[in-house]
């Protein structure tokens, strides 16, 4: 499914069903493939996961759209109200989940409850190594930064900390797909290299969208993973600390990528948060 939004089209998918809403965000470099295992362990919610222009999207988006974080916030916001989704929970992981603070900070009122997993925060932006060589390379052209993204085509590569290796430890055959559109569409390449330097010259943004998360007087579950390289544990209790209705899980044996590294632990954390 897709829908045309200011900036682009963007594209969707929708289990349909009366259950609880819970819309799925992922993060850079990645599509709403990141989601397939929870969707798939939720059969009982209405489970929609949009694919954001973060990088791995296959339809480039328009010239002169906001790709900047705040921008690609605002375009996550018009999607709840172009498929008038009410009675959200907004569920983010990695940039994923600095978009949903965002949203938190802005006081959405489609959204009634959220989910941070281990994510962005404070003055964790770039996050890790990882963040820091992608930003990096956005200060390339389109077609040198298509050039240096050749190279993730190795798993070799795509398994060294500065790529996805510290973020997954078993979703290496998922983040292989992930990089495809980039590799073969000069518009994709474009719109990626424009996020990276929008999202690069706004370091201290999520510094500033942590003062404004006390007023969130929502349900929020902060679910971290406790050997996270890129994403310090410390961030999780901190952001769980600052929430009125912030409550702390603490997942074993994964990297950041909880959706994929524990699928069905994740799941669970969401099934129970969703219906308490």
């Amino acid at each position: 499914m897709q829908i045309e939004l200011t900036a682009g089209t963007v594209e969707y998918t929708d289990t349909g069903g009366p259950g609880p809403v819970v819309v799925f965000v992922h993060g850079l470099l990645m599509d709403g493939s990141l989601w397939d295992g929870p969707v798939a362990a939720l059969p009982g919610h209405r489970c929609v996961v949009p694919t954001l222009p973060l990088g791995a999207h296959r339809k480039p988006m328009r010239p002169g759209a906001d790709l900047s974080l705040p921008g690609i916030a605002r375009l996550l916001t018009e999607f709840l109200e172009g498929l008038d989704l009410r009675e959200v929970t907004l569920v983010g992981v990695d940039t994923g989940g600095a978009l949903v603070q965002l949203l938190m900070a802005d006081g959405v009122a489609r959204v009634s409850r959220v989910v941070l997993a281990s994510c962005d925060a404070f003055d964790n932006f770039p996050p890790g190594l990882t963040g820091k060589t992608l930003f990096l390379t956005g200060k390339l052209s389109p077609g040198l930064f298509g050039v240096f993204m050749q190279q993730m085509r190795l798993r070799a590569v795509r398994r060294l900390p500065i790529a996805f290796g510290r973020l997954t430890k078993r979703g290496d055959a998922v983040a292989a797909r992930w990089i495809r559109p980039l590799l073969g569409d000069a518009g994709i390449r474009r719109d990626t290299v424009r996020v990276l330097r929008e999202f690069a010259a706004a370091p201290g943004i999520l510094v500033a969208v942590a003062e404004r998360l006390p007023a969130f007087d929502r349900p929020a579950l902060v679910a971290w993973a406790r050997e996270d390289r890129v994403m310090p544990p410390e961030h999780g209790e901190r952001l769980t600390a600052l929430l009125p209705k912030g409550k702390l899980a603490l997942v074993d044996d994964s990297y950041t990528l909880l959706p994929l590294d524990q699928p069905e632990e994740f799941a669970r954390l969401v099934r129970e948060f969703t219906t308490a």
